[in-house]
């Protein structure tokens, strides 16, 4: 049995206060795993991770290559893994490579903003990229729901993007 991942979270912010506190008492990982190539090549980047880490719960930001890799290889087996990615692009290519996350779902915690996208919440901004990756994801059989914080309902996103017509 390949590791347990126990939150599947999309977060542009990545691994901040919210994430650190609410969703590791939440779902009580052994270990955060922030996946993206982008930040995996960011020394800064990693070190403010890896540093806004709660305590007693080891952090590692890996690329999507190497995350495929571990997901396989039965020494990390034991890992019960609070699973972040930057995009719902980067999550898509770890669905696609074979991370198996239809029993959980993937949960869509905050995209930010930027020119062109449209804003489907408070926290969340689509553009064609991800409203194509999420449509992907859902086409792939898996729940992409929005979820701040672990008190929140889940609120599955497609009705969102039909409503915004994206």
């Amino acid at each position: 049995m390949p590791m347990e991942i126990l939150l599947a979270r999309v977060d542009s912010r990545l691994l901040h206060g919210q994430v650190a506190t609410s969703w590791t008492k939440s779902v009580h990982p052994n270990r955060i795993l922030v996946v993206s190539d982008t930040v995996a090549n960011d020394e800064l980047r990693k070190t403010l991770i890896t540093q806004a880490a709660p305590m007693g719960v080891p952090t590692n930001v890996i690329t999507i290559e190497k995350m495929l890799r571990l997901y396989q290889e039965p020494m990390f087996d034991s890992f019960k893994v609070l699973l972040l990615t930057e995009t719902m692009q980067d999550m898509l290519r770890l669905v696609k490579g074979g991370v198996d996350l239809h029993a959980l779902g993937i949960d869509v915690g905050s995209l930010a903003f930027s020119e062109g996208m449209t804003m489907l919440n408070d926290t969340i901004a689509v553009g064609e990229k991800e409203s194509d990756a999420i449509r992907s994801l859902t086409e792939l059989g898996l729940n992409v729901f929005a979820q701040k914080v672990p008190s929140d309902g889940k609120k599955d996103i497609l009705p969102m993007l039909e409503k915004n017509k994206l």
